[in-house]
């Protein structure tokens, strides 16, 4: 089964990766940054943005992830509020690639540079 082309896709963003500041105080936490960045720049329609809970990428720096129903999942790191703008347009890629399968000299650099895990779709067959 595979997704229609538009069908709404989520952006899963890590917001409990920290860093502290070099005095020892805590910064603030880069997830969270560009989650609120995301929020206020706004995403593509039939794009949900969705805060979460550590995604065990902090070695990789600000993670999110792509996910949509019948469609592969992709995991990107090294992310921060600067890539606002590349991060909605690799969602609108997203959503628009019917399985979720960008070619690839259509992801955005960041993406092709960054990409954790992609990983199969719970229908995909066997």
């Amino acid at each position: 089964m595979s997704a229609a082309r538009g069908d709404e896709v989520e952006l899963l963003v890590c917001t409990t990766c920290r860093r502290d500041a070099p005095d020892g105080a805590e910064a603030a936490r880069p997830g969270a940054v560009l989650h609120d960045a995301l929020m206020s720049h706004g995403l593509p329609e039939n794009v949900r943005l969705k805060p979460v809970e550590c995604l065990s990428n902090c070695a990789a720096g600000c993670t999110i992830v792509l996910r949509g129903p019948g469609r592969w999942t992709y995991v990107y790191g090294n992310l921060d509020a600067s890539l606002v703008t590349v991060v909605a347009e690799g969602a609108a890629r997203y959503r628009d690639a019917a399985d979720g399968l960008v070619p690839w000299r259509e992801r955005p650099e960041h993406f092709r540079r960054n990409c954790i895990a992609r990983i199969p779709p719970l229908e995909a067959p066997e």
